[in-house]
């Protein structure tokens, strides 16, 4: 039995923040060995005690290579010429400029996918400007959704384009270029923007547009935006919340059920839009009248579609996820388990972030450099491998 799904796979990754090592991460969850190449000026020396703090860099090892150094950027290559694919996050042509953009690669290795990560893209007027989550959600036209009526859009953390419309959508793409490069032998480049992930995963408001299900124009009143009543986060008696997600007539009946409202007439017509923000504040005052627990005794394993709102804290502990594993301790860190998962060959537990430069010897030997190389790359300051600590 293999470790994951992507075992066998050999992936380098360049160094960035936020989507692109969320992709590295997700495809180092399912197996594949990913090399993060670090900046050598991340090195520290002697490295730190314990493992590094960022969760994101889990599950595998890196190697700190300098590539504005000639010999550095002959190192990357050496990587590449082995590798089965290589992500990177920076604007567009910096790997150009570097001289290890995919011309280059795929001239080195003709089968390597080489999946770039930016928040517009490749190219457009908006290609080389600065950017951050917030505002390619916003050009995406996913932002000017979420609110409630009545007040300015909030950010959903920044879950929608870096991680949603970003990492994972760059994690897709090289997997389904690996998978086409089985069949032709051919790498290819693979443009994953947030900005076009972000309005992908738009795609059924998109539809519910078309048929008036959805009003754009009027954030905070539509099924699933907080407009309708049995759609919504409610306070409790103790300042908990829990969420209600009554859509279809037979959970709303048990929602009514359990609330008491079952016999009364204004929540007879679930669909009169026009009554919802009235019965919003009618189901409100309800839900404050009890607490979290006790209304969590009331509709769990019920059909109301109801669940408590849990800090993250809270969610590890949560008895259904402790049952399913959702969350794992890797050296002391409680952090979210690999997903999805797999019959055959399952995940193993994710290794802890190792600092930069931690492994640089190890993997470049690993990789096929000889240990007199190695030296004289050090000796150069191409690449970077700390002298005392562990390697």
């Amino acid at each position: 039995m293999t470790a994951g799904p992507l075992s066998g796979y050999r992936i380098i990754e360049l160094a960035g923040i936020g989507p692109a090592p969320f992709a590295g991460m997700m495809l180092a969850d399912m197996g594949a060995e990913v090399i993060r190449v670090e900046r050598v000026q991340s090195v520290r020396d002697p490295l730190p005690d314990g493992p590094h703090w960022d969760v994101l860099l889990r599950g595998r090892r890196n190697v700190a290579i300098d590539l504005k150094h000639r010999d550095g950027v002959a190192t990357l290559l050496g990587l590449v010429a082995k590798a089965d694919a290589l992500i990177e996050g920076f604007r567009p042509q910096v790997m150009e400029r570097l001289g290890v953009g995919p011309q280059v690669s795929l001239a080195r290795n003709p089968r390597l996918v080489f999946g770039r990560m930016t928040g517009w893209g490749q190219e457009g007027p908006y290609a080389n400007s600065a950017g951050h989550d917030i505002n390619y959600i916003s050009l995406a036209g996913a932002l000017a959704h979420f609110g409630r009526a009545g007040e300015a859009p909030v950010p959903p953390l920044n879950m929608v384009g870096d991680f949603g419309g970003g990492g994972m959508l760059l994690a897709y793409g090289v997997v389904c270029a690996l998978l086409e490069a089985q069949r032709s032998g051919h790498g290819q480049v693979v443009d994953a923007a947030m900005v076009d992930g972000t309005a992908v995963l738009m795609s059924m408001f998109w539809g519910f547009q078309r048929i008036g299900l959805f009003d754009e124009n009027n954030r905070g009143t539509n099924l699933l935006d907080t407009g309708a009543h049995f759609y919504d986060v409610f306070e409790c008696a103790d300042g908990g919340y829990v969420s209600i997600g009554s859509l279809e007539p037979q959970f709303y009946a048990e929602l009514l059920r359990l609330t008491g409202l079952e016999n009364d007439s204004e929540f007879a017509e679930q669909m009169n839009r026009a009554r919802w923000p009235h019965l919003k504040e009618r189901l409100r005052a309800v839900i404050l009248s009890k607490t979290r627990d006790e209304w969590c005794a009331l509709m769990e394993n019920t059909d109301v579609c109801f669940a408590p709102v849990l800090t993250m804290s809270e969610a590890a502990g949560h008895p259904h996820n402790v049952a399913r594993g959702t969350f794992v301790n890797v050296a002391g860190a409680t952090q979210p388990a690999p997903a999805p998962r797999f019959s055959r060959t399952p995940a193993a537990t994710p290794s802890p972030p190792t600092h930069a430069g931690a492994q640089t010897r190890q993997v470049l030997a690993d990789w096929g450099f000889t240990a007199d190389r190695i030296d004289d790359l050090v000796a150069s300051g191409a690449i970077a491998a700390p002298t005392k600590g562990k390697q």
